[in-house]
């Protein structure tokens, strides 16, 4: 899941460790033989088509389709019919983060801000990124104080001037 600020603030030049990603999750059976329809989280059929196996090798991809609504229908080898393939609703489709392609400056894999520590620009220590989401109009990474409180931040430069794979920085102005 890449995704481009605008302006690109600094971005790690590389992952953190050998983290699974997850690219698309199992909304249920299409049909009888065993093809299940798929959620997508990353960049489309072209992104997903690009890994043959997925949740350290327990699923084998053997075709997949774009559904024409966003989502995608596919085949996996492991499933016979319907049943099978019900079986594995909800079921998150998962790559390693090193077989995802390097990215550009100023792009992001969400899997790689979970987890940052975050400070403000002016150094004080904010919490850990404990998840990103995006409901529309770009995405907000969402961080956890050490008292448990939580407060969410646009991942826009404005508000995130720069990020590390150590540390992510957050402009004063968004703190809460």
């Amino acid at each position: 899941m890449a995704f481009e600020t605008n302006p690109p603030p600094t971005s790690p030049a590389s992952g953190r460790g050998d983290k699974t990603v997850t690219l698309a999750a199992i909304a249920g059976a299409h049909g009888v033989t065993g093809e299940v329809r798929l959620k997508l989280f990353g960049e489309g059929v072209a992104a997903l088509s690009a890994h043959k196996s997925f949740n350290g090798g327990s699923l084998t991809l053997r075709k997949v389709r774009d559904d024409g609504k966003g989502g995608a229908i596919a085949r996996f080898a492991e499933l016979a019919d319907r049943t099978a393939a019900e079986a594995l609703r909800g079921t998150v489709l998962t790559v390693p983060r090193s077989a995802l392609p390097p990215l550009e400056p100023g792009e992001y894999y969400h899997a790689d801000l979970i987890g940052l520590g975050a400070v403000s620009d002016a150094g004080e220590a904010l919490g850990t990124v404990i998840a990103v989401e995006n409901f529309g109009a770009g995405d907000v990474i969402e961080i956890e104080r050490p008292n448990g409180k939580r407060f969410m931040v646009p991942m826009r430069h404005e508000a995130v001037p720069e990020w590390t794979v150590e540390r992510l920085v957050v402009s004063h102005d968004f703190v809460e």
